[in-house]
């Protein structure tokens, strides 16, 4: 189930969403309860420009009626999950580590 709202939360973010806070969004998880009432949506930017974060997250949570109405109906579930939105920092934190290990070694960075 959470492989299916996390396809469509990305054909909607691409196709019906307008808002410019939104734009470059892309979607990296879901995270959904067992009673599909409550969802965890990672996204983060595909420019991977983590100052625009605050904006986006504005941005989705305003979109989240719309979001939440269309993924009910794409789907065909009994229930509107709750979506909440989360900024993915994992790549962020996982390059920041990586220049750590190269200062370390000694290496130039990239």
């Amino acid at each position: 189930m959470a492989g299916g709202i996390r396809e469509e939360l990305a054909k909607l973010l691409g196709r019906r969403v307008r808002d410019p806070r939104v734009a470059g969004a892309i979607v990296t998880r879901v995270v959904i309860t067992d009673d599909l009432r409550n969802a965890k949506v990672y996204v983060r930017l595909l420019d991977g420009d983590g100052s625009r974060q605050k904006e986006l997250l504005i941005g989705l949570k305003s979109a989240q009626g719309m979001l939440r109405s269309a993924i009910t109906k794409a789907l065909s579930l009994r229930f509107a999950p709750e979506l909440r939105f989360y900024y993915d920092s994992a790549l962020d934190q996982q390059s920041r580590i990586d220049e750590i290990l190269h200062e370390i070694q000694g290496a130039p960075r990239k």
